[in-house]
C-alpha cells in the first residue's frame, strides 16, 4: 500500500514537472525588428537551377551563370584557359 502511494505521488509529480516544461517550452519568444539578424545573399546558393551533369567545355554551356556555376563546382571543367577564375571570356563571361 505505501508503493503504490508513493508510486501515485512519484507520477503526480512527474506529471506537474512535465505540464511546467512543456508550457514554460510552448510560448514563442518575439523578436525587436532591430535584433533580427540581417539575411545575406550566397554567393553559391547550396540549391540550385544548375547541376553537373558531365559538361565541361563553354559551348556546352548556355550563359555566363551557367558557366560560373560549373568552373565553381565541377570538377574536370574546361573553361577558364587562363586560370583567372572567370569562365568562358569569349562565349559567355565578356568584361
Amino acid at each position: 500500500m505505501r508503493r503504490l502511494v508513493f508510486v501515485i505521488i512519484l507520477a503526480l509529480a512527474g506529471w506537474q514537472g512535465y505540464q511546467h516544461y512543456r508550457g514554460g517550452t510552448a510560448k514563442p519568444v518575439a523578436l525587436p525588428e532591430s535584433s533580427t539578424p540581417p539575411v545575406r545573399a550566397a554567393v553559391s546558393s547550396p540549391v540550385s537551377q544548375y547541376k553537373c551533369d558531365g559538361r565541361i567545355y563553354c559551348s556546352q554551356m548556355t550563359s555566363c551563370e551557367e558557366a560560373t556555376y560549373f568552373l565553381r563546382n565541377c570538377p574536370g571543367v574546361k573553361m577558364d584557359g587562363n586560370n583567372d577564375g572567370v569562365p568562358c571570356e569569349q562565349q559567355w563571361c565578356r568584361p
